[in-house]
């Protein structure tokens, strides 16, 4: 099977208990009982009409091991396409709403983003992410979230990533799930700090482009609990195993950005390191309480819009 047939077929529904999360803000949400599911959730801005057409590498997950047999079983069907939103005819047309962040959340706030997108957010094809471990390219799906790809070329042009850490590092073998979580600009990413996966610029905004591309390998979204629709901050993932299709079949609907084409070599050595559990104990992460930090530290040193 090609990445792309596998980008088509979901896994089935997964049950969980307690709150379901995965790429979080960890304030809201822990992670389903044996699950770390990632926590992210929207609605769509009427930008979105599923056309977003890049794929990830075709390279084996980077959690591929023998134990992974006996991790969550998934039976891959055939998923409906979702049904187009309708979009404005020109990105020109687009109004952003950007709002405070009245959570109690702490923050790094370096102001609002433009509410109107400008010649450069409307031509950004790619998010260059420069890091201490190596270079990740990711193909943003501009088109269909024009307003998240506003929000990340305002925080890259005031520098709001630089040598900030990447908190979180969730493997199939400790939650069941594949992904790095970055973006929390607080954070200290050894896995002892409760508050880290908390933060954020100081604003929020509402989803985009739910359902318009599969949550499996390469592809890189928004991070928000599952509860919380429509509260996307500064904080993003990056899947490194089809394992995380499970969290759409189970109804979770996340603001996907874009697909990794460059580096997932990168991601594949972070996660070959290993965690740092959170206090000593790798369950906190799935009970939301900590999290497991990636082993091979990850610090962001430059991100940029193109």
């Amino acid at each position: 099977m090609t990445d792309t047939d596998r980008q088509k077929q979901p896994a089935s529904r997964v049950s969980t208990t307690g709150r379901a999360t995965t790429p979080r803000r960890r304030l809201r949400g822990t992670l389903g009982a044996g699950l770390g599911l990632l926590a992210l959730a929207g609605s769509l801005v009427a930008c979105s009409d599923g056309s977003a057409k890049t794929t990830a590498e075709a390279t084996p997950s980077a959690s591929a091991s023998p134990s992974d047999s006996e991790g969550p079983k998934v039976t891959h069907t055939e998923l409906a396409n979702p049904t187009p939103t309708a979009q404005p005819t020109s990105l020109r047309q687009v109004t952003c709403q950007y709002r405070k962040d009245d959570t109690g959340a702490p923050s790094k706030f370096v102001g609002f983003p433009p509410s109107k997108l400008t010649r450069r957010v409307i031509l950004a094809k790619q998010m260059i992410i420069t890091t201490n471990q190596g270079e990740i390219v990711i193909d943003l799906a501009t088109k269909d979230v024009p307003c998240a790809v506003n929000s990340l070329a305002f925080l890259a042009s005031k520098n709001f990533y630089d040598n900030t850490k990447c908190h979180r590092l969730a493997t199939v073998e400790t939650v069941g799930l594949g992904m790095l979580q970055c973006g929390d600009p607080l954070a200290t990413g050894d896995g002892k700090r409760k508050e880290d996966g908390t933060g954020g610029p100081g604003y929020l905004f509402d989803d985009e482009n739910l359902g318009g591309m599969p949550l499996v390998r390469g592809t890189v979204g928004l991070a928000q609990n599952t509860e919380d629709a429509n509260s996307n901050g500064s904080q993003f993932f990056i899947s490194f195993s089809d394992e995380n299709s499970q969290l759409t079949a189970a109804g979770g609907a996340f603001t996907m950005i874009g697909v990794v084409s460059k580096g997932m070599n990168v991601i594949d050595k972070i996660a070959r390191g290993g965690i740092i559990p959170f206090n000593g104990d790798p369950t906190a992460d799935v009970r939301g309480e900590g999290s497991n930090a990636p082993k091979k530290k990850v610090v962001i040193k430059d991100v940029t819009i193109v």
